[in-house]
């Protein structure tokens, strides 16, 4: 029996995979990859590879995948966008894998926020303006507790990165506000941040 990785490939830019993640990709029998947000250029790393596309499949079929090809021994890798630990939703996967006695481990990748802040060039933390940073996103079909509410978030003056929310950008700007934000505060609305300015 062979362990499952869930590996984060980053932000997109094949240079910006982590040598682990990278080796792994390499050595994998079986990737399963979400073909619409996994670029060409890192599937083409899985020079060997078993490849299964997760957005024609369900939850059931890629554990499925996952289990039965660890189980023969094989290298499987489920390949995440970013880092499968921000809105990855790999807790189901894993805890079906404890429950199968099947190890895993979890191989992070650079998270959006942080190429975009290398695109932009910019801090996200900034002496006597602030020492904290916020990871959410705005309530759309997931909902979210009164607590993290946008305007709610927004008290704190800290630098707030949304995530899975640019459709929702007047919305946020309205909760900010609301929440104590000037008008004047700098903002940036960043897809696909591959470092490329």
């Amino acid at each position: 029996m062979h362990k499952v990785y869930f590996v984060g490939c980053g932000p997109g830019d094949p240079e910006l995979i982590t040598v682990k993640a990278k080796k792994l990709i390499q050595k994998a029998d079986v990737v399963v990859y979400s073909g619409s947000l996994i670029p060409p250029e890192i599937v083409k790393l899985c020079k060997r590879a078993e490849l299964h596309d997760a957005a024609k499949l369900v939850r059931e079929d890629i554990f499925k995948i996952l289990r039965d090809n660890a189980v023969k021994g094989k290298l499987v890798v489920r390949l995440h966008d970013g880092d499968p630990s921000i809105y990855g939703a790999i807790r189901e996967q894993t805890d079906n894998l404890k429950k199968e006695g099947i190890e895993f481990e979890v191989v992070p990748g650079i998270t959006s926020f942080l190429a975009s802040a290398a695109a932009l060039g910019c801090e996200l933390t900034l002496p006597g303006v602030t020492q904290t940073i916020i990871v959410t996103r705005a309530e759309s079909r997931t909902k979210v507790p009164t607590r993290e509410k946008i305007s709610e978030l927004a008290k704190h003056k800290a630098t707030m990165i949304f995530y899975l929310s640019v459709h929702l950008i007047s919305d946020i700007v309205k909760q900010a506000i609301k929440g104590g934000y000037s008008k004047s505060t700098p903002v940036a609305a960043c897809i696909s941040s591959k470092l490329e300015r």
